[in-house]
């Protein structure tokens, strides 16, 4: 039975690939036109077919192997039916393969007809042959394949451990330039450290001489200012004090002036009260021979320029003759004398006149 795997060639085994297709189809031609058919099956032969060779020409499926050679117990093979002659197959030219490989394009003349029993040997003994050197290609694959991955794992541990070297040697190395970074930033610090510590220093001890130079003068401009207030408080408690005996003694001097001034009025007020009085005893017509020296009392409303107002009894003497002969009395004497100082007038507005039977 033909195998359907594609396999990438080796050097060197194509042009041996190739004959042996080559082969089968000339055999296979010879036993289709050239002998009986019979009932029995033949026994089946693989075939590898490489990538780079031509497709094979379309034929029809041998019957199946025998059991020795089935493929795995789980896939049976179908049973196939002798099938009538087919008609006969043109090979294809194959395409031209590279350079390096020589491809033998010629078919070899048809062997002499031998008998069946000796053709089935024949390819029992192909296909062992074929299966031991296709073993042993494998088995040349295989190892091959793992001189090439044990190399392959050398290089890649070698590369490993080349690059974790770097990597550690890099990692020593900006470690080192870390430190270094950490060593000079450190001592930049200290020092930029030490270089303020000494400015502020200077700087607390300039600020401390002008506070006590700013304090002296602050005591000195206080010492003078208390000096300057206490000279103006003494001469202001001096001038208050002379102000204070000034007005003391202007004080006094109204207040004489005003007492004067109060004497001159009263003294004037009185003397104009007692004209009034004179003026209306002068008018009164006394009834005869009352009793005792009775006493009358009149509230007078006088008017600028002495008219008289109203007139009303306050306290009455307890004799109507008396009391009727002073308010007409009153009435007879106006215009009332009155100062001629119109600010006097106050006084005389709202008069009082008290009368006495005898004088």
């Amino acid at each position: 039975m033909a195998l359907r795997k594609f396999v990438r060639p080796e050097p060197g085994r194509v042009p041996a690939a190739v004959l042996a297709v080559l082969v089968h189809l000339v055999f296979f031609a010879f036993l289709i036109f050239g002998l009986n058919w019979k009932t029995e099956s033949p026994e089946g032969m693989m075939v590898d077919l490489w990538s780079s060779l031509p497709p094979a020409p379309a034929k029809t499926a041998p019957p199946p192997p025998p059991k020795p050679v089935e493929p795995a117990p789980e896939v049976k093979p179908p049973e196939t039916k002798p099938l009538p002659k087919p008609e006969p197959l043109k090979p294809e030219t194959p395409p031209p393969s590279k350079p390096d490989i020589a491809i033998k394009e010629k078919t070899e003349k048809p062997k002499p007809e031998k008998k069946p029993v000796e053709n089935k040997l024949q390819l029992e003994k192909e296909r062992k042959e074929k299966e031991r050197k296709e073993k042993e290609r494998k088995e040349k694959e295989l190892q091959e394949k793992k001189e090439q991955e044990q190399r392959e794992k050398e290089r890649k541990e070698k590369a490993e451990k080349e690059r974790k070297e770097k990597e550690r040697k890099e990692e020593e190395q900006r470690e080192k330039e870390r430190k270094e970074k950490e060593q000079k930033e450190k001592e930049r610090k200290e020092k930029a450290e030490k270089e303020r510590k000494e400015k502020e220093r200077k700087e607390e001890e300039q600020r401390e001489k002008e506070r006590k130079e700013k304090e002296q003068k602050e005591k000195e401009r206080k010492e003078k200012a208390e000096k300057e207030r206490r000279e103006k408080e003494q001469q202001a408690r001096v001038a208050a004090e002379v102000e204070q005996l000034r007005r003391e003694q202007e004080e006094r001097d109204r207040l004489q002036a005003e007492a004067a001034a109060q004497a001159r009025l009263a003294k004037e007020i009185d003397e104009y009260k007692a004209r009034i009085l004179a003026k209306i005893r002068r008018n009164i017509v006394m009834p005869q021979d009352l009793p005792g020296n009775p006493v009358v009392e009149f509230d007078v409303t006088v008017l600028p320029g002495g008219d008289i107002l109203d007139v009303r009894l306050r306290k009455s003497s307890g004799f109507a003759a008396f009391d009727s002969a002073v308010e007409r009395a009153i009435a007879l004497s106006k215009p009332l004398p009155l100062p001629p100082d119109p600010a006097l007038f106050p006084k005389f507005r709202n008069l009082s006149v008290k009368v006495h039977y005898l004088e």
